[in-house]
C-alpha cells in the first residue's frame, strides 16, 4: 500500500511539472532604429491552434490584459501606447468572461516607439500576458525582457 501511494505521489508531481512547464504561447521581440534617439521595439507572440491572447485594451473585470513594463529608469521615454498589429483579431461577446472582448489568435505584434538618451543600450522590464481557449485560462504570466540597442 505505501509503495502505491509513493508511485501515485511522484506520477502526480511529474504531471504539475509538465503542466506548470506548458505554454501555449511563445514570445520573441527586436529592436529597430528609426533615427539616432528613436527606435521600434515589437513583441511577438506566436499562439497555438485554439488559443488566444488579450488586447491591451480591455475593460475591468475580464481577462488580464497584455501589458508591458519598461524598467529601464532613466534615459527612456516612451511615445504614445504600444499599437497591435495582428491578422487575426477577434472582437465579440466571449461565453466565458461573458463579455464583449479583443483577442488574438496564431501571431500578433505589439508595437512601442521609444526615446532614447544616447547612453542607454538596453532596455530591460517585462510582459505580462495571460492566454485563455475556448474552455479554460492558464494563469497570467510575467516574462522578462532585454533588449539591446547595437
Amino acid at each position: 500500500m505505501k509503495h502505491r501511494f509513493t508511485v501515485l505521489a511522484v506520477l502526480m508531481l511529474f504531471c504539475g511539472m509538465g503542466f506548470a512547464q506548458f505554454s501555449p504561447v511563445n514570445w520573441s521581440h527586436r529592436a529597430e532604429k528609426i533615427t539616432d534617439e528613436e527606435y521600434k521595439i515589437t513583441f511577438i507572440a506566436e499562439i497555438e491552434s485554439g488559443w488566444y491572447v488579450y488586447s491591451q485594451f480591455l475593460e475591468d473585470g475580464g481577462p488580464i490584459p497584455t501589458a508591458f513594463t519598461f524598467t529601464t529608469e532613466e534615459g527612456i521615454e516612451l511615445i504614445g501606447k504600444a499599437e497591435e498589429q495582428g491578422d487575426h483579431k477577434k472582437e465579440n461577446f466571449d461565453k466565458l468572461f461573458e463579455m464583449k472582448l479583443i483577442k488574438y489568435a496564431e501571431k500578433v505584434a505589439f508595437v512601442q516607439k521609444v526615446k532614447v538618451s544616447k547612453n542607454v543600450k538596453t532596455i530591460r522590464g517585462y510582459l505580462t500576458f495571460m492566454t485563455c481557449n475556448d474552455e479554460s485560462c492558464l494563469p497570467p504570466k510575467d516574462i522578462d525582457f532585454e533588449i539591446n540597442l547595437n
